[in-house]
């Protein structure tokens, strides 16, 4: 864990702040890549993940952004009315989910929103490498869109393509042209709200686009249909204690109550802090982390959202 301090707090658009981060004791912290995000520890028993936005190459602060979600479940909230400047904060050190592919000949960057976070420092480290690459920003309107007067003034501005749903047809983004024709070298990046990623992710299914080449961060997962939800059982191979998990509650929320810890962030499949290993059993996916082919391998599950289809799941704890 690390003390920080909050040096800044600004309102970069319309229900959204960015926070700039700063060791107490003045110092660097720690280096991060690309795509890294840290854990904020925001009250007891409120973590949120947040990812880092600003030029990876600065090691005196920190910078997130935060949009304030209408149904937030506490921590955007949170962030926006408890936090103020000069309050001190503990995070995680940096860990990166998303990472940029070194192997790329070409990088196309997509971000939704407050999914234009993580795709700033990529720009950043792009522009830096001096690699080919291109960042699309969709936003519902100017003022909603955070940093366009920043991007506007970066060495790598001329790569950038602004899409305002609220302006003219001829400048929103068609995924589909965009990503027509896909390239081996080309990969392929996007973060932002459900509807847009899935927009982005079925525009690259369509076009052929392999999986390995499709690289994705979600905020936050569809709501799931509890009405499917069946009970069944979870086995810890190191004890052999079986416990019951009914079709209301999660394996995460159970295994808690029990005393058993599993790291956990998000609650909603999305961050992979919670990923676990399982042994026997055949799970049933929910989360929006796992890629298609570790899905289909059955051998991991996340215990915060996903079920089983087995009637009973072995797991590695």
């Amino acid at each position: 864990m690390l003390k920080v301090n909050v040096t800044r707090k600004a309102e970069e658009a319309e229900g959204i702040c960015s926070f700039e981060l700063c060791a107490v004791d003045g110092g660097a912290l720690p280096a991060f890549k690309a795509g890294a995000h840290i854990d904020i520890h925001i009250a007891d028993g409120l973590t949120r993940q947040y990812s880092l936005c600003n030029d990876p190459r600065e090691r005196h602060r920190y910078l997130i952004s935060v949009l304030k979600d209408p149904i937030s479940r506490g921590g955007s909230r949170a962030m926006h009315e408890q936090i103020r400047s000069g309050q001190t904060l503990s995070i995680s050190t940096p860990r990166n989910l998303f990472p940029l592919e070194r192997s790329a000949n070409r990088h196309l960057l997509f971000g939704g929103g407050i999914g234009i976070t993580p795709m700033l420092a990529m720009a950043y480290e792009l522009s830096h490498q001096g690699a080919d690459f291109e960042l699309h920003y969709c936003f519902r309107s100017r003022e909603r869109a955070a940093f366009v007067g920043m991007l506007a003034q970066t060495p790598f501005a001329g790569r950038i393509k602004f899409h305002d749903d609220s302006g003219a047809q001829i400048q929103k983004l068609d995924a589909s042209a965009v990503l027509a024709e896909p390239d081996a070298g080309t990969h392929l990046y996007v973060c932002g709200p459900v509807g847009f990623m899935n927009y982005i992710l079925d525009a690259a299914q369509n076009a052929g686009w392999s999986q390995d080449r499709v690289h994705k961060e979600f905020f936050t997962a569809e709501p799931a249909d509890l009405n499917t939800n069946v009970p069944f059982e979870v086995e810890l191979a190191s004890s052999g204690q079986v416990f019951q998990i009914p079709a209301e509650r999660t394996v995460f929320e159970v295994l808690d109550e029990a005393g058993i810890e599993i790291e956990s962030s998000c609650e909603q499949g999305v961050c992979g802090t919670c990923v676990t290993r399982v042994l026997k059993g055949t799970p049933e996916h929910r989360d929006k982390f796992l890629t298609v082919a570790e899905q289909a391998a059955n051998n991991c599950f996340t215990p915060c959202c996903s079920r089983a289809k087995s009637s009973r799941l072995v797991l590695d704890l």
